[in-house]
């Protein structure tokens, strides 16, 4: 889903679906208000995962209903994201897993976007495993003995070989290339979507049948299917530098908010809002299950949790 890793509906909401940096001129389709003259309006960007979902719900919310801001949100794929960011077309990115690459280019080089702080949350990618399944077979939890199980975990999509099951196709992750550096007898089968593979995790889960899973936390799926990571090469800084060569495990992650710099220089009390807020784990998951599980829309999810914990979002309002 994300970089070493992995989108809220407004009125009228445009999905991108363009996919890497070359398709940047796509961006020009965003927000029917980026840009806008009037001070008081903001584009989000909004990312596919529930996790970034909870997040610019959140803060969709509060720059609405308490600031008097017309927000709109724009859903982007993870790279095209920091183009749209960079030209201005969204004001903020409100959880970003990492890509150096644009990061160097924008931030380092051209000074376009501006780091906006932690978003609280720690991120990790891994591989996993039913916890049903750990529990009869502790072993294949260290990637050197999941050969001995790529049988049991084939399926009609991978063909003769074990499957591993991956999200969405623009999520840019290491696991094609993990598995043939580590020579394992796996397919990379791609769900299509956060919602879909949820969709077959609950299946097999419902039916206690084994899979392997590229999953990530912090992540509510958690709470209703209980799932054990494996093992894979411990990660050492640099070691995931070439893509093609990667041999080891995706590092913990604290995840980030950037902003458009004009935006964050020039962006008032919206701006340091999207700057101040920070909150935790345990507060994103609450949201997330509100939206993912429980089927609320992300406003009235975030409307809910904002009438619950006023003390954590008072602190992020600017100061008057």
């Amino acid at each position: 889903m994300r970089v070493r890793s992995r989108a809220v509906v407004a009125a009228a909401l445009l999905t991108l679906t363009v996919s890497g940096c070359g398709a940047a001129d796509m961006t020009v389709q965003s927000s029917p208000f980026a840009a806008a003259e009037s001070s008081r309006a903001v584009t989000l960007s909004q990312q596919s995962w529930v996790g970034a979902q909870a997040n610019t719900a959140v803060a969709k919310y509060l720059l609405e209903h308490e600031l008097g801001y017309r927000v709109d949100t724009v859903q982007v794929d993870e790279v095209p994201a920091w183009d749209a960011l960079s030209q201005g077309r969204v004001d903020a990115i409100m959880e970003d897993w990492g890509h150096p690459e644009q990061e160097q280019r924008y931030i380092e080089d051209k000074g376009l976007i501006t780091r906006g702080g932690d978003v609280g949350v720690t991120g990790h990618i891994g591989w996993y495993v039913p916890t049903y399944f750990a529990k009869e077979h502790p072993d294949v939890t260290d990637w050197r003995n999941l050969n001995k199980y790529a049988a049991q975990l084939r399926t009609a999509e991978s063909g003769g070989k074990g499957q591993l099951l991956d999200g969405s196709p623009s999520y840019v992750t290491n696991d094609k290339a993990l598995v043939e550096n580590l020579k394992l007898d796996y397919t990379v089968v791609f769900a299509g979507s956060e919602a879909a593979q949820i969709t077959q995790i609950k299946q097999f889960a419902k039916e206690k049948k084994p899979f392997l899973s590229y999953w990530y936390k912090p992540q509510w799926l958690f709470e209703k299917v209980p799932m054990t990571e494996v093992k894979l090469p411990p990660y050492k800084e640099g070691c995931d530098a070439d893509p093609d060569k990667v041999a080891c495990a995706y590092p913990h992650t604290p995840l980030q908010k950037f902003l458009n710099t004009d935006f964050a220089e020039n962006g008032g009390d919206a701006a340091a809002l999207l700057k101040n807020f920070h909150w935790s784990e345990k507060e994103q998951n609450e949201v997330s299950l509100m939206i993912a599980d429980q089927k609320l829309s992300p406003d009235a999810a975030a409307e809910k949790w904002v009438k619950a914990n006023e003390s954590i979002w008072r602190t992020w309002l600017p100061e008057r």
